[in-house]
């Protein structure tokens, strides 16, 4: 089971996560206008490329493809997703273009929508973008300088911390003509900064002239993407409608995408009777993230029979890093013995047998399954980076990297119940009437698991009952999800569960995960309240690299950090998506290597949907995968 996909993480809207990760990639050095930039290499497409590999470049378009929505409320009140305020609608980004996009069969590479061009400054301190003229919003109107210039000032001012944090050293951006603008940069760590500001939306400056940016608001913006909302009831659907007038439709990053005349999002409260909804072909596709529903939920003749498909996506992104997050702004989570002791309980190896099929692996790493994690001993340049702090860390960063501890899966923990209760008792947790443990003040350790979703309740009660057995006060609820969403905002939980899943070249994003900065900024994704100078440095010296073993090696340096910081108890990972979906759809034969690529590169089948509703779908296994 994972917690959250990308999609659908927790933190504000259902998008705001993806653009925070995807913001940063560093460009080459350049003295001329280039099509692309990229990170620590050359580019892969050629300024004439026609389209991308992973497409099918003569998809047709059509159809209509109707998923669940899924997001921190399971609902929505506002369609704006890059201010805190709210609960966004999923799939908004496909109403706005930016000056370049992501290639996702490529680590670290962005080509030119509405810029045709990027010319970095050979000290790496502004870039300029060259605008395509014909590119233009949905009413007809152009898309200028002025509009990016407008875009970049009001997220940086009035935007969602995540993106806000992430410019804060960008110092300004300039309209140098109606087709040009200009960024301009502050600092040493400049890396990223030219494809951070090449992927920022693009928002109508006309349009919010009249309509506060920073005020929930179910008004449909106005933006340039190849969609635009044509329906929607808050909380119970949205419905996007393909532009046939998309400025951008032909040009090289767009051929054989965005294929689906309509896409629809249906919010449900509860995720079996989602379940349900894909069964019975309300819903034509659906993510699925329990691994009961997986193992169990499907055995219908629709499936028996090749007409609802099971598919298992390669995901070849970092797995990143689920679990518990331990809220140490918290006085009972301050202690990093008491949270180590949070790791020794939960026993994964039990809950993978007994609760997921057998269908995970456990996670040890914020950079889990890449080569960002830390696996052996440092090596000399790790030491190099950790050493200057040698007095301030735990002797674990110095040795082999903190891994929780393995079981035998029979449920008998009590070796780790043991040693757990020890380090509490050695953090000053006394044993006291009735097994509960309690401090100098006589108060009992106190712990509250919060989430929005009952399907936690199987995993997490389990772990509550032996946290009780040592004498923790724990204790576990399903809260409102609006008001969940409220709380996680502003930091009012002591443990609730989370993934977040990092690009594979981390960059400036990472100070909205582990900052102090972020530890203090409602909406950050900094849950843990991580306030560390060390961890400080070791951002920088991520963002900072020069080369991919420079990255590496940092990365591992404040990996060691991290898990010897014991600030969250890790869940697991299966570094695949599982989808189901009714089979009137095709997709290239092959997947974007770092996506799963289904509103992306997906199209309708017409034949397959005749066949389906025929009741003689053509031959499918019940259960398939893509090739990566």
């Amino acid at each position: 089971m994972k917690a959250r996909n990308l999609a659908s993480i927790r933190i504000g809207c259902s998008a705001l996560l993806a653009l925070a990760v995807s913001l940063a990639f560093a460009p080459a050095a350049s003295a001329e206008p280039r099509h692309g930039l990229s990170v620590f290499g050359e580019l892969k497409y050629p300024a004439d490329f026609k389209h991308f590999d992973y497409v099918n470049p003569d998809a047709p378009k059509g159809g209509r493809l109707n998923t669940m929505g899924t997001g921190g409320a399971n609902t929505f009140d506002t369609l704006n997703q890059y201010i805190l305020k709210g609960d966004a609608a999923q799939g908004l980004e496909s109403l706005f273009d930016s000056l370049m996009v992501r290639a996702m069969d490529e680590p670290d590479a962005v080509y030119g929508l509405i810029a045709k061009s990027a010319d970095v400054a050979p000290d790496g301190m502004s870039v300029t973008f060259k605008l395509r003229p014909e590119a233009k919003f949905s009413d007809g109107t152009p898309v200028t300088a002025d509009d990016v210039v407008y875009s970049f000032n009001v997220l940086k001012e009035k935007g969602h911390p995540a993106v806000s944090i992430t410019l804060r050293d960008v110092t300004s951006a300039e309209a140098l003509d109606p087709e040009t603008v200009k960024y301009t940069f502050t600092g040493e760590l400049i890396r990223d900064l030219p494809t951070t500001v090449a992927q920022l939306p693009v928002f109508s400056k006309a349009f919010y002239s009249s309509q506060p940016f920073d005020e929930t608001s179910l008004k449909p913006p106005l933006g340039s993407g190849p969609y635009i909302i044509k329906d929607f009831k808050p909380g119970t659907y949205i419905q996007y409608e393909r532009r046939a007038d998309y400025w951008a439709k032909d040009l090289p990053v767009n051929r054989g995408r965005f294929n689906f005349d309509q896409i629809r999002y249906d919010y449900y409260r509860d995720r079996n009777i989602a379940l349900e909804a894909i069964k019975s072909g309300q819903l034509d596709l659906r993510e699925e993230f329990g691994s009961v529903s997986w193992a169990t939920g499907y055995n219908i003749p629709a499936v028996k029979e090749g007409r609802l498909i099971k598919a298992i996506l390669p995901d070849q992104r970092p797995s990143g890093a689920q679990g518990y997050f331990l809220n140490t702004r918290r006085d009972q989570f301050k202690d990093p013995r008491v949270r180590a002791a949070f790791d020794l309980v939960f026993d994964f190896e039990w809950s993978n047998k007994k609760l997921f099929y057998g269908l995970y692996k456990r996670t040890a790493s914020y950079f889990q399954n890449s080569d960002m994690m830390a696996t052996a001993p440092p090596t000399p340049e790790e030491l190099a980076l950790v050493e200057p702090f040698k007095d301030k860390l735990s002797p674990e960063v110095f040795g082999q990297p903190y891994t929780s501890p393995v079981t035998d899966g029979s449920g008998n923990n009590r070796a780790n119940l043991k040693a757990a209760r020890d380090l509490l008792i050695s953090a000053g947790w006394k044993p006291g009437a009735g097994n509960m443990l309690r401090n100098d003040k006589g108060e009992t350790l106190n712990v509250e698991f919060i989430e929005f979703e009952e399907m936690f309740e199987r995993i997490t009660v389990p772990y509550v009952e032996n946290l009780r057995r040592i004498g923790v006060n724990a204790s576990f609820r399903v809260v409102d999800p609006s008001q969940y969403e409220r709380r996680v905002k502003s930091f009012d939980f002591d443990a609730t569960t989370q993934r977040y899943s990092l690009r594979l070249t981390p960059g400036i994003e990472m100070r909205s995960y582990w900052s102090s900065e972020a530890a203090k900024t409602d909406g950050s994704f900094n849950l843990a309240g991580i306030s560390d100078p060390v961890i400080d440095a070791l951002i920088d010296k991520v963002v900072a690299a020069k080369s991919r073993a420079e990255l590496v090696t940092a990365t591992h340096a404040i990996d060691r950090v991290l898990r010897a910081g014991h600030y969250w108890v890790p869940h697991w990972y299966k570094g695949s998506y599982s989808v189901a979906y009714w089979n009137k759809y095709s997709f290239p034969a092959v997947q974007p290597k770092y996506d799963a690529g289904i509103l992306d590169t997906w199209w309708f089948d017409a034949k397959k949907a005749e066949a389906l509703k025929s009741g003689s779908p053509e031959t499918q296994p019940k259960e398939q995968t893509a090739k990566p």
